[in-house]
């Protein structure tokens, strides 16, 4: 139960447990049920339990909100038990964090797939990158959705905003570099600060696209928005000028 040491006995049966601490730990431990045999981790099943479970948890944050995602609940939307869920996350805390950061690794894999990328053009580059945070299909529709809802989360739950919204702001950081090589280059007007173009783009796409999520805006005319803005950064390359 513990690393420490069992106390040497003189006479009588041999000490089991360091103290009557560790004794009463171990016996609630059997008294509590085991994970299902079915439930129990193989080769390869962790991974592919705890991506079930990270599912489970996407799906309901995008139609009913944080709030609604307990562990009872997850574990019946991914159909495993209660006991299974704790078994591979341990908390609910901790499951957040961690299908949070699934979410990141799998959209950011789907992105790669998705986006040409094109020395030649950056504008055209830029412009795959800025889709990705509009609501453009049903993925993306979701995984906006779940995001939205952590964020909602992290205004009251500081541990999770650290997780949520990084120090190193890696999205604007990659639009900021996509602009600066551009700049460098001569593709762009004259003047630009590439870090102060980026803040607006990125934080202008999240918040337009909450505006589509929510029915505000027409994606289409976000769209023209966006493109307008990309004409004002390219103004001074005649090769990309709309």
């Amino acid at each position: 139960m513990c690393p420490a040491a069992v106390p040497a006995t003189g006479r009588g049966r041999p000490a089991l447990y360091c103290s009557r601490s560790c004794q009463a730990k171990a016996y609630r431990r059997r008294k509590q049920p085991p994970v299902p045999a079915a439930e129990q981790p193989t080769a390869g099943a962790p991974l592919h339990r705890r991506r079930q479970i990270a599912e489970a948890l996407w799906r309901i944050a995008a139609e009913r909100g944080l709030h609604a995602a307990s562990l009872r609940e997850v574990a019946a939307e991914a159909g495993v038990s209660l006991r299974a869920v704790q078994y591979h996350f341990t908390s609910k805390h901790r499951l957040l964090v961690d299908a949070l950061r699934m979410l990141h690794a799998e959209n950011e894999r789907i992105a790669r797939s998705r986006i040409r990328f094109d020395a030649t053009d950056p504008r055209a580059l830029l412009r795959a990158v800025l889709d990705e945070f509009l609501p453009v299909d049903a993925q993306r529709t979701t995984a906006l959705r779940v995001f939205a809802a952590y964020y909602a989360r992290s205004l009251t739950d500081p541990a999770l905003a650290k997780v949520f919204l990084p120090d190193e702001q890696p999205l604007e950081r990659l639009v900021a570099q996509l602009i600066s090589a551009a700049q460098t280059d001569g593709r762009t007007a004259p003047g630009l600060d590439p870090w102060r173009e980026a803040d607006l783009l990125v934080s202008g796409a999240v918040g337009l696209g909450n505006d589509v999520l929510h029915g505000r805006r027409a994606l289409e005319e976000v769209r023209r928005t966006l493109d307008y803005h990309l004409d004002k950064i390219f103004a001074g390359d005649p090769r990309t000028r709309r």
